[in-house]
């Protein structure tokens, strides 16, 4: 979903599991679906872990736990290996996530990520260590993300770090535009660089 992102602060759901590939974001058998609804993508976030075989919640995954909730994912190292799938990237943002904190992410899902409305914030494994002992302590506590500062703050004990972005897809995000918007913005000087060359 198109949003200006600028600061934001929430409360977290962790995820503190390494590797988690696209696969167990969103499993294979959905890429056929024929809709781009973000809800339809949402509801199966991470499916075959927040249900069973017969359609069951499973009350012990942190997405089914009410302790838990918030626009920000603090996910475990890896985040996003396996498959290109944009799938992943449609269904983070359909859940309602905007940011996912992590360690390191896989290069084409973090421009999936980006190129979805979602913000993926790489920080410290000190610092992601940090955040999740955080939330254990108190899953109330909160993380403010600055987008324009570039900076994340575990607002729990104040320790904050710088994050890296794309200049390019900072200004896309901070303005709510994809890539087709950002050419329409620009169509002008497009149309008058073209005239003098």
């Amino acid at each position: 979903m198109k949003q200006k992102f600028d600061i934001i602060t929430s409360t977290c759901v962790p995820l503190p599991l390494e590797n988690v590939d696209t696969d167990q974001i969103i499993p294979a058998r959905f890429l056929k679906a024929t809709t781009r609804d973000e809800k339809f993508f949402g509801d199966n976030l991470f499916r075959d872990w927040r249900y069973d075989k017969e359609g069951n919640v499973k009350p012990d995954f942190v997405l089914n736990d009410p302790t838990y909730g918030g626009e920000i994912l603090v996910a475990g190292k890896n985040f996003g290996s396996g498959s290109s799938r944009e799938h992943a990237a449609w269904a983070i943002a359909g859940y309602g996530f905007r940011v996912v904190i992590s360690s390191f992410f896989a290069d084409i899902h973090k421009n999936n990520e980006l190129n979805n409305f979602v913000l993926p914030v790489v920080v410290s494994e000190d610092f992601l260590a940090e955040l999740f002992a955080s939330i254990k302590a108190d899953p109330k506590m909160q993380v403010k993300v600055d987008v324009p500062n570039q900076t994340v703050t575990n607002l729990a004990t104040g320790r904050a770090e710088h994050f890296e972005i794309n200049g390019y897809k900072k200004y896309c995000l901070m303005n709510a535009l994809d890539d087709i918007d950002f050419l329409l913005e620009n169509k002008d000087k497009i149309e008058a660089w073209e005239k003098g060359h």
